[in-house]
């Protein structure tokens, strides 16, 4: 008897079956780490936009710390020595509207001290060692009341709006008489707008009315922020200076001029005095 040996059939859809998980799996993982691919990026972009303008906050508010602890300020105060001049008060009879402001005759504001040998509307400045600087600042009014000018002496930076307004119920003139810059003269009758004042170049302008020879005033005009004009009690203060080599300026319309040089270090607030010496005549 003879036995015949014949090979078993083979199956060919068994071992694909088999395949079908594992490509399952595979496919799932896949997609897994594609979701987490996305996330992760959205979550790297917004944190990579958020972070500069986080840091950019953040630095912009310590340079401006830094900025403000590093800048000094200069304080101090305007005295004389001597006898200041003496001048009459002023005759308003010619304008009873002006002269019922006052309880009796006003005195010129030329020359005006206080307690303790103070002097007024003394301009005090840095006049050398501060940059020129662009005008970032309010308008200025200065008001004719009383016929007079008030304030009486006013500091601006180049390139700022001296607003003078009539508050009087008689006509004025604006005649800022002028050197460096353009003279004019304006009329001014009761009720108008403000007349504007706007000069580009420093210097030290006598403003006066020509209906009123009495009524004086001074606009002085500088390239930078660093001025101020001494109050009653002669006092005056330049905030926001940089460290630095500076000259400092005393200037009054009667007594002259008087300079001095400082050196401020970062975040010193120093003392400076200016005495005039004054004599009747």
């Amino acid at each position: 008897m003879s036995f015949s040996t014949q090979p078993a059939p083979t199956s060919t859809t068994l071992p694909h079956l088999r395949l079908l998980p594992a490509l399952f799996l595979c496919l799932a993982v896949f997609s897994f780490l594609a979701v987490v691919d996305i996330a992760v990026g959205l979550s790297v972009h917004s944190n990579n936009t958020a972070r500069p303008k986080l840091l950019a906050v953040r630095n912009s508010t310590t340079l401006a710390a830094i900025g403000a602890a590093s800048t000094g300020a200069l304080n101090g105060r305007v005295t004389y020595e001597g006898t200041p001049k003496k001048y009459k008060a002023i005759d308003m009879s010619a304008e009873p509207s002006c002269a019922q402001f006052y309880t009796s005759s006003p005195m010129p504001e030329v020359s005006v001290t206080g307690p303790n040998n103070s002097i007024q509307n003394v301009v005090v400045y840095i006049s050398k060692g501060a940059p020129d600087e662009s005008f970032a600042g309010p308008v200025v009014y200065l008001n004719q009341r009383g016929c007079r000018y008030t304030p009486h002496v006013v500091s601006v930076q180049a390139g700022q709006e001296v607003w003078v307004q009539n508050d009087d119920s008689v006509t004025h003139s604006v005649h800022p008489v002028a050197h460096s810059n353009t003279e004019w003269n304006r009329s001014q009758p009761p009720g108008t707008p403000p007349v504007v004042i706007r000069y580009d170049q420093p210097e030290f302008v006598r403003v006066k009315c020509e209906l009123h020879s009495w009524m004086r005033g001074v606009l002085a005009v500088f390239k930078n922020s660093h001025h101020s004009v001494t109050d009653s009690a002669g006092t005056f203060t330049l905030p926001d200076l940089p460290p630095g080599k500076y000259t400092v300026t005393a200037w009054h319309e009667l007594y002259g001029a008087q300079s001095k040089e400082i050196v401020v270090a970062p975040g010193e607030n120093k003392d400076l005095d200016f005495v005039f010496k004054v004599t009747p005549y």
